[in-house]
């Protein structure tokens, strides 16, 4: 079965090019578009079945399917490489896509775009299961690519709306700053190691770069700052919110489930030049501690309910940068899986409101709805539970658990990203639960005009099931130990040794992110159920007003980079528009309108004038050849 590898990421490749090509009907489109990556889902299926049933030697198989060139001795190969940290992004990918793109058919089957939608979801899923599938740089770099021309077709998918195409191209040129950072680190590693080869590069690197050294953190910082940029992580995390404005299902897809933790899986594949650059794996867990605090304040002002899960992402993005900050690997992808579960479940239910509401996003004009949307309801009850990583009965609370307790433990943690992802943990309970009591309960105050159906309702029931089950793959201590996932990984990645000091210590770190989680649902219930009044005093004090507004702005990085950026470049173009330069070339127009005014004068209309210039042009060409 590992021989048809290359079938998993042909088979959305193929449904693009059929409803790009064959322009079908909606139905022969929804048929093209799910159809290709259920497929797709169900080879990973059997793929992971045989992986399980028979591995491969080393744990890891590689299909090499063509040389891609041969210049100088670089000879980079078209090759697919499956394996434990692969194999589990894959099935991701799949499943997760498969089911967005069930709802999707129903979702979006009055767009007049139904048809170039799917096309535009099929080549996403397409690229980056070759981003994630690919065994050498250049070619997981054509995925991150492809995933990024995907992600401004999607953002700006309803263009005539410009504000919509301004976020696109916000999207567009924010992630090229860490798209361009990454190709020069792929041109250092190949000047210096000679080969992309991503295992032939870990050994060399390895081997010929001592810890600490220069070139080995100018590359592992370069990295960086791809993930950055893909991830959405400070400095770099200001496009993800503007891009909510494409449909919801593509928020579901890209910006939750796939192409946003692109960044977290570019950091684990090559955790070797990391490991080598303790300087940039420290950068790592100090910039995701950051950036979930900043993100985490930003979500609890939104208003728009697709933009709170948009600054959402971003903060549990970071919490999977500061688990790969501080070695803890397994529990990065762990918390990657579980996301993908709830987020995407939060996105699609919050989908389902907006669409029933008649396009409202503001949940302040919600409210009651969990009487008329019941389904809805409790499948965004159980994805808000795992957000906000609610104790034992949640898939986000066995991940997010896992990366404090290693934030605390290992050797490059320390108690202050400990303490950051705490407050996150607080601050994500506090938002996510703001958002179910305003929405949901209350007095009703929007008029129900249509209700999801089945092409909504499974996929939200199915995430539902994963939200909480999906944290079984990993648990305590004191909760079984079950560690098949760590263990299943431990042939990919390298092992983290958990230095929590035994049984109490470990339950004291357990019981205090439980506590936080639980003290911010109660909070939240105070807040904005039991004594809106207090919400709305605090949100009116002069502190309250100032800092709300900072961090509904997404605390002013959009404005100091208009500021210091984006204005002074519009300055420089508008100025520079008349250099001397330009000169030349209006030279040049105004020569050619002399001339042109000058023939124009000769189209008199006057037969012997022709016949006269003729015979002059005769006489004229006469002489010259009789002179030379």
């Amino acid at each position: 079965m590992l021989d048809l590898l290359w079938l998993i990421p042909t088979l959305p490749l193929a449904g693009f090019a059929a409803l790009v090509l064959l322009r079908p009907g909606k139905r022969t489109a929804a048929v093209l578009g799910v159809g290709s990556v259920g497929l797709s889902a169900l080879l990973s299926a059997w793929a992971a079945l045989t992986f399980f049933v028979s591995p491969p030697p080393g744990h890891a198989y590689t299909e090499t399917l063509w040389t891609w060139m041969s210049v100088a001795g670089f000879s980079p190969k078209v090759a697919l490489r499956l394996d434990a940290l692969s194999l589990l992004m894959v099935l991701v990918v799949t499943f997760v896509g498969f089911l967005i793109h069930l709802y999707s058919a129903e979702f979006m089957r009055d767009d007049e775009g139904y048809g170039r939608f799917f096309a535009y979801m099929n080549l996403f899923v397409s690229s980056m299961l070759i981003l994630v599938l690919a065994a050498d740089l250049l070619l997981l770099y054509l995925g991150w690519e492809g995933v990024g021309l995907c992600s401004y077709l999607l953002i700006g998918f309803w263009y005539e709306d410009p504000a919509n195409g301004r976020a696109a191209r916000k999207a567009f040129v924010v992630t090229r700053i860490g798209d361009t950072a990454m190709a020069v680190a792929l041109f250092l590693l190949i000047t210096h190691l000679g080969t992309l080869d991503i295992q032939e590069l870990m050994e060399r690197a390895a081997a010929q770069w001592p810890p600490g050294s220069g070139l080995a953190v100018a590359v592992a910082l370069l990295l960086l700052g791809g993930a950055l940029g893909k991830s959405a992580q400070l400095p770099l995390q200001t496009w993800l919110p503007d891009a909510m404005a494409g449909p919801t299902p593509v928020s579901a897809l890209i910006h939750a489930a796939t192409m946003v933790t692109a960044g977290v899986y570019l950091i684990a594949r090559t955790n070797v030049l990391f490991a080598i650059a303790p300087p940039a794996q420290l950068a790592v867990a100090v910039i995701g501690a950051l950036t979930l605090l900043v993100a985490g304040f930003s979500a609890l002002t939104q208003w728009d309910i697709k933009r709170v899960l948009a600054y959402s992402t971003i903060s549990q993005i970071g919490y999977m940068f500061l688990a790969l900050g501080v070695g803890a690997w397994s529990a990065a992808i762990f918390h990657f899986i579980t996301h993908a579960f709830f987020k995407a479940l939060l996105f699609l239910a919050a989908g389902a409101v907006i669409q029933a509401l008649h396009e409202e996003h503001s949940i302040f004009k919600m409210g009651g709805l969990r009487h008329e949307l019941p389904v809805t309801f409790w499948t965004f009850l159980i994805g808000a539970g795992s957000l906000s990583a609610l104790p034992l009965v949640t898939a986000g609370f066995y991940s997010k658990d896992l990366i404090l307790s290693r934030a605390w433990s290992l050797p490059a943690g320390s108690p202050w990203l400990w303490a950051a992802g705490l407050i996150g943990a607080f601050i994500t309970s506090l938002y996510a639960f703001r958002v179910v009591f305003v929405a949901f309960f209350g007095p009703s105050r929007g008029l129900v005009r249509r209700r999801p159906g089945p092409g909504i309702t499974i996929p939200l029931v199915v995430l539902a099931f994963l939200s909480v089950t999906g944290g079984w793959l990993n648990t305590p201590p004191f909760l079984g130990n079950v560690q098949l996932l760590s263990r299943f990984l431990e042939t990919t990645l390298p092992t983290s040794t958990h230095e929590a000091g035994g049984g109490t210590g470990e339950l004291a770190l357990e019981g205090a992110a439980a506590a936080v989680s639980l003290l911010g649902l109660g909070l939240a219930y105070l807040l904005f159920l039991r004594r809106r009044r207090y919400a709305e005093r605090l949100a009116g004090t002069a502190i309250g007003g100032i800092l709300g507004h900072f961090w509904f702005s997404g605390w002013g990085f959009d404005w100091c980079y208009d500021t210091l950026l984006v204005q002074p470049y519009l300055w420089l173009a508008r100025t520079g528009k008349d250099d001397v330069i330009d000169l030349f070339y209006r030279a040049v127009a105004w020569l050619s309108r002399v001339f042109s005014s000058g023939l124009s004068l000769t189209e008199n209309g006057r037969v012997r004038w022709y016949a006269a210039g003729l015979a002059l042009g005769a006489a004229i060409v006469f002489a010259v050849v009789v002179w030379s």
